[in-house]
């Protein structure tokens, strides 16, 4: 059992890698986050998603993409990870953005350990995604382990601008059982996050989108929180608000060295988000990891 639940942490640090497109390059700690591997780990994932997610905000038309990415864990807690994103409505044919992660794991008690991390994503000038006007973003996290994990995560994003994201989750680890006996473990995973904050990068957004399609010489599309006839956000973007519910509902399948996941995500965007008030946004990520 031990093992699936390393194979499943490390596979958390893969997968937050991946969302650095879609939650800011989350390291979330499960159960399994306070068993350090014994020694040094490399893995290797690759994900499918059917759109990019924001902490549960969208772009104004569907993205969906694959990625790829690896990551090195120490046994003391450092680590380092790499992911390379194609966005498959992008007409480019090239790689649509690149993320390069640094963090570190440690406890401080028997059921409360921490994360502190630091990433920067390399977008292209004329980037779809919502929050490429903030390439860099830092993070600390709180977890404390009981017969649920719960946890507090603060992200600060900055670039052309700057925000600050503050997230409660909580999760509960659900082994459902085995196939093949002492080889492998299926697990379900529901969590819940409440993710509060400003949004100062959807402005940047809104002023690359109308830029794009003036160029072009496009109708001027009515976009969620930009009142008609104005191509700037209002001062609301500078408040510090409720912005989304998440429920994620991962289910995993996990042998020694690898790792198949498919999680389903829904979020309901609070009446501040600038990005679709009231909305609710479905998402699905399938996802592999092997980890040598």
């Amino acid at each position: 059992m031990r093992y699936a639940l390393i194979l499943t942490l490390l596979a958390g640090l893969c997968h937050t890698s991946v969302q650095a497109q879609t939650d800011t390059a989350r390291v979330p700690a499960d159960t399994a986050q306070t068993e350090a591997p014994k020694k040094t780990t490399f893995t290797l994932g690759a994900l499918y998603a059917n759109n990019a997610n924001y902490y549960g905000q969208t772009a104004a038309t569907p993205l969906p993409y694959v990625a790829a990415s690896g990551v090195l864990q120490f046994p003391f807690g450092l680590y380092f990870s790499g992911t390379a994103y194609r966005l498959l409505h992008d007409s480019a044919n090239t790689v649509s953005a690149t993320s390069a992660t640094a963090g570190f794991n440690f406890p401080i008690g028997k059921k409360l350990t921490a994360t502190i991390a630091y990433s920067h994503t390399f977008y292209p000038g004329s980037s779809q995604f919502l929050q490429a006007a903030n390439p860099d973003n830092a993070s600390a996290e709180l977890k404390y382990r009981y017969w649920m994990t719960t946890g507090i995560q603060a992200d600060y994003a900055f670039g052309k601008q700057e925000d600050l994201f503050i997230t409660f989750n909580t999760e509960k680890q659900i082994t459902l059982g085995s196939i093949m006996k002492n080889k492998d473990v299926i697990t379900l995973t529901p969590a819940l996050d409440i993710v509060a904050g400003t949004q100062r990068f959807y402005q940047s957004y809104v002023q690359e989108k109308y830029l794009q399609l003036s160029k072009m010489g496009l109708p001027l599309p009515l976009l969620p929180g930009v009142p008609v006839g104005r191509q700037t956000v209002t001062e609301e973007a500078s408040r510090f608000d409720l912005l989304s519910y998440n429920l994620k509902v991962p289910l995993a399948y996990n042998r020694a060295h690898y790792m198949v996941e498919v999680e389903y995500q829904l979020s309901l965007l609070s009446d501040k988000a600038l990005t679709g008030a009231g909305e609710t946004h479905s998402f699905v990520n399938c996802s592999f990891y092997y980890q040598f």
